[in-house]
């Protein structure tokens, strides 16, 4: 699906692309690529790069087009109803007045940040300043799902404390594992956005925005590896525990072999 978004208090959507506007694709099909290419001479080696799952963020050139893919937080329910999360790569391509972001995954990432530049009241958001604004919501989002999983992981500890179940434990390490999948997809976005700054440098730019993106970033890296730290040492604790009872298990079990034999 193609939609055109035009920066007016507030984007907000338009029924034809004007120069200028930002052009949101969505889950596309070969008729949309089509279209894009044919219009805009959009590359779609890189496009077709946005169905892998595992593509890292990166910055490439090609044609005159500025090609950047950054990853963004995902969160869903999977067929048990448990919440899992994880990230997913968005594309952007940015040339002239032509900006284009694919994305074959569902997020909350682009929807919020309309929403957001609506309540703002934004009127001037393209190019360069609207890849990094996208890049700056994408790291509030991490750190919104972040707060999401330390609440979870409280939730599991005192479960715990009250008694060893294996489904807590179980999900506690499968949070490890979403925190891996942060802090790795964080540090990417953080490696091109800082590519992104020196590319940016001798062009006209908001350099708060850019700023207050680099900051949120290493927020959000800087809160994940804290989260991870503390999980890890937190199945380690368990561990001990668990080895612990198991040891008094297996004296009480040997006093009772040793009289039985007696």
């Amino acid at each position: 699906m193609i939609s055109y978004w035009k920066c007016k208090d507030g984007f907000s959507e338009i029924n034809q692309w004007k120069s200028g506007c930002w052009i949101r694709v969505t889950k596309p099909t070969d008729e949309d690529l089509s279209l894009l290419k044919e219009r805009f001479a959009m590359p779609l080696d890189f496009t077709n790069d946005a169905q892998d799952n595992e593509e890292r963020p990166r910055v490439d050139h090609e044609d005159n087009w500025l090609l950047v893919f950054i990853r963004v937080p995902r969160k869903r329910a999977d067929e048990d109803g448990e919440t899992v999360f994880s990230t997913a790569p968005l594309a952007v391509l940015i040339r002239d007045d032509v900006f284009i972001t694919v994305s074959y995954y569902d997020n909350e990432v682009l929807d919020d940040f309309i929403r957001w530049s609506q309540r703002r009241h934004i009127n001037s958001c393209k190019g360069y300043d609207l890849l990094v604004s996208l890049m700056l919501s994408t790291s509030v989002w991490y750190l919104k799902y972040l707060k999401q999983m330390k609440a979870m992981m409280n939730a599991a500890e005192e479960r715990l404390e009250e008694k060893m179940d294996n489904d807590q434990l179980m999900r506690m390490m499968g949070l490890g594992k979403y925190l891996i999948y942060f802090i790795t997809s964080l540090k990417g976005n953080a490696t091109v956005l800082a590519r992104i700054k020196l590319r940016v440098r001798s062009l006209p730019h908001d350099e708060d925005l850019l700023e207050d993106a680099e900051i949120e970033t290493q927020q959000a890296i800087d809160t994940a590896e804290i989260y991870s730290n503390i999980l890890e040492r937190q199945q380690e604790t368990y561990s001990s525990v668990i080895g612990n009872n198991l040891n008094r298990i297996m004296k009480t079990l040997t006093v009772v072999t040793i009289l039985l034999m007696i």
